[in-house]
């Protein structure tokens, strides 16, 4: 269950801001594939994707241990969080500390 889905939202937004988030299912599926520092440690998915897309990213989050959250907006709201022009349906959080920001809005039995 989300905590405060306005303030995840932000909490993303600085993520993006700062250059440490993926964008795209895609590039957050490419981005589960690294190594080290670069792996991300959650991936947010929005509410509205296709079954595939959800199929996907949860079978890909689970063989590679990375947690997947699903967010209470769709990929509308979550592209302007992220100041993305077209609609993203998920992005991925590789830093630790900003990962850490976004924690704090969610607790652990949202992971799907």
């Amino acid at each position: 269950m989300i905590i405060d889905e306005k303030k995840l939202l932000f909490a993303l937004g600085l993520c993006a801001r700062a250059g440490k988030l993926t964008a795209g299912v895609p590039m957050v599926c490419e981005a589960l594939r690294e190594r080290g520092l670069k792996k991300p440690r959650a991936v947010f998915m929005a509410s509205d994707v296709s079954e595939n897309t959800r199929k996907k990213l949860s079978d890909k989050c689970g063989f590679y241990g990375v947690r997947l959250v699903r967010l209470g907006c769709g990929a509308f709201e979550l592209s302007r969080a992220v100041g993305k022009s077209s609609d993203v349906a998920a992005v991925a959080v590789a830093d630790k500390q900003l990962y850490s920001l976004t924690e704090k809005y969610f607790r652990s039995d949202d992971s799907v």
